[in-house]
């Protein structure tokens, strides 16, 4: 059924948002809301690309993230993080933990579907 992104995000709106513009898209959406057990989630899943929030009820997304990137099953998995704070040090910090890609919340729409794009490879 086309390509599959996985949406980890707990703010039920900002899900609704991004499961709607990749669907548009012709993506496969699935999405789960809680961190503690997100990596076997992500495990199970096998997407093609995982957006990740930063801050996320259980486990962290930066924590998230260093499990997948210290697994060898998930290591190469394009991640896109979110986050509501939006400093460079969270940037910074994202990157050096292994995100292909950071976004600020509030985001626009294009810039979603870009980056979901470019992480996918086209």
């Amino acid at each position: 059924m086309g390509r599959h992104v996985l949406v980890i995000e707990d703010e039920p709106n900002i899900v609704a948002a991004i499961s709607y513009i990749l669907a548009r898209d012709g993506w496969r959406v699935s999405t789960h809301g809680h961190g503690g057990d997100a990596v076997e989630v992500i495990r199970r899943a096998a997407p093609d690309v995982v957006i990740l929030d930063m801050m996320l009820p259980g486990r962290s997304g930066l924590e998230i993230l260093q499990a997948l990137r210290a697994d060898a099953a998930t290591q190469g998995v394009p991640v896109l993080m979110l986050t509501a704070k939006g400093q460079p040090r969270d940037r910074d910090l994202a990157e050096r933990c292994g995100a292909d890609r950071f976004l600020s919340k509030p985001f626009a729409n294009t810039d979603v579907l870009a980056s979901v794009r470019a992480l996918a490879g086209g």
